[in-house]
């Protein structure tokens, strides 16, 4: 046994240090495994299950349980009523590839070069320990649905630890969770359903994009975002916008003194910078609609999910996490798509409900969260599995048991591939790298919808200094090299 996981282990594990510190957690981690397999009645009652519903471009204010009264996504809200909602959430990197990466190995996409999706230059110095490993160890049936879009050698989910229940990202990937969630049970089970929507709203900027050549792009996608974009059935225009469209968004316009880097940056995808400067208000009004349409459709697949989990009474014994992997602009800063620092692009959804939650239906407003960082170590933590040593996140146990620990993050770090931020709850500072050092610092407190570019304003000067050291500290705690110089 000793030997097969050795030889399993060193086929995906890092190289050199990395990967021998990481060998001797999993060893650990897989020693439980034989004595619950012994006896599979124990194994099944020993730890609890855990479901992951993971969202593709999902924004932190896209349910109504957030007061969002221009969608209803019951099958999420019926999570915040039996679990707790982290308003402070964020991405590691808004897009996906990136934020992916982090959410099953706990680290920044840094550690491998990874900024953005794609290929691209990044290298694999090491493959850090993928979350199905220490689970699967601990006794646990590892099961994956969905979308993966990983990097390099973890883009075979099975090198993640997990055996594939459908590579489907729409209905069928809710309908073979349920039948999974419904079998019999022997020992705990992670399941992961990856969906992919509300991402199908990417399409409608590219179609409007591409209608100027007149090759549209025609796949699956495009048509489920075509469907929903629609004004519904005997609605006028007129009646459409004034009453069942959703309003522009309060920081529609660019910010005050926008940097340089979000015009340049915006060029990496052409259909982008002509959006922006040929899209309208009720362009940017449908794209709203349709957005939250996406939103509704992938609520419905998620509640054939949990349906099944009540139906097979699994629930008082299951850890159930629901988050995205990044948002969208959404309208904010005539922007759509991600790869952004900005709220809209990189605050995500996160909601835990699990057995034992001190206060139900609690939102916690002041704890910084990162899901990439802290969804490993917390999985860990509740059950009782052995994680990988190194992991840089935070357990979130002592918050869902309403403690409150001694110590907590200040900051929080973002990567993107233009720039990288780090924010204190109030604050917000982003290096840009795109088109020279720039920087961007909001206020989150008193502007919201980051509209104002304080950095240059001399009443925050001691704000600017501070936030400069945040971003080079939390880079230095987590070996990230700089792409350009903070400026001093």
């Amino acid at each position: 046994m000793e030997n097969t996981t050795r030889r399993r282990f060193l086929q995906w594990a890092g190289i050199g240090a990395f990967g021998a510190s990481r060998f001797t957690g999993y060893i650990q981690a897989a020693e439980p495994m034989d004595n619950q397999q012994e006896n599979p009645e124990r194994a099944r009652h020993a730890k609890p299950n855990i479901l992951l519903i993971i969202t593709d471009q999902q924004a932190a204010t896209m349910m109504s349980c957030t007061g969002n009264k221009w969608l209803k996504t019951p099958a999420m809200d019926s999570l915040m009523k039996k679990g707790m909602r982290f308003e402070k959430a964020y991405a590691t990197n808004p897009v996906c590839m990136p934020s992916r990466f982090s959410l099953f190995t706990g680290h920044y996409p840094s550690a491998i070069g990874l900024r953005e999706n794609g290929p691209g230059e990044h290298t694999e110095p090491f493959v850090p320990l993928a979350m199905g490993h220490p689970f699967r160890a601990a006794g646990y049936e590892t099961v994956y649905g969905g979308k993966v879009h990983l990097s390099g050698k973890l883009s075979d989910i099975t090198a993640c630890g997990f055996d594939e229940l459908t590579s489907n990202q729409r209905g069928e990937l809710a309908t073979k969770c349920a039948a999974f969630l419904k079998q019999p049970h022997d020992r705990p089970f992670l399941l992961v359903a990856s969906f992919i929507n509300p991402h199908d709203i990417c399409y409608q900027g590219i179609i409007a994009h591409a209608k100027q050549s007149g090759r549209l792009p025609t796949n699956p996608a495009v048509r489920v975002m075509q469907q929903a974009e629609k004004t519904p059935q005997g609605v006028t225009e007129d009646k459409f916008y004034a009453k069942l469209c959703p309003p522009l968004p309060d920081n529609f316009e660019p910010t005050e003194n926008e940097p340089k880097a979000i015009a340049a940056g915006l060029k990496d995808r052409s259909f982008k910078p002509w959006i922006r400067k040929h899209w309208g208000e009720r362009e940017w009004r449908r794209h709203r609609w349709t957005y939250c349409r996406l939103t509704e459709r992938v609520d419905q697949q998620i509640g054939v999910v949990l349906d099944a989990l009540r139906a097979a009474k699994l629930e008082d014994n299951t850890i159930v996490v629901f988050t995205s992997d990044h948002g969208d602009m959404d309208a904010s800063h005539r922007m759509e798509h991600k790869s952004w620092t900005y709220e809209q692009a990189a605050r995500i959804p996160l909601m835990i409900q699990c057995p034992h939650l001190s206060k139900p239906g609690h939102v916690d407003t002041r704890h910084l969260v990162s899901n990439g960082l802290d969804l490993y170590p917390t999985l860990c933590d509740l059950t009782g599995v052995n994680p990988p040593s190194g992991l840089p996140g935070r357990s979130l146990k002592p918050l869902l048991g309403g403690e409150e620990p001694s110590a907590w993050r200040k900051y929080v770090m973002i990567e993107t591939q233009f720039s990288y931020g780090v924010t204190d709850g109030q604050y917000k500072y982003t290096l840009f790298d795109v088109a020279g050092p720039e920087e961007l610092l909001c206020d989150l407190q008193t502007d919201p919808g980051e509209m104002k570019n304080l950095a240059a304003r001399p009443d925050h000067a001691d704000v600017l200094q501070r936030m400069r050291k945040a971003l080079t500290a939390q880079a230095a705690a987590h070996n990230v090299k700089l792409p350009c110089e903070v400026p001093s």
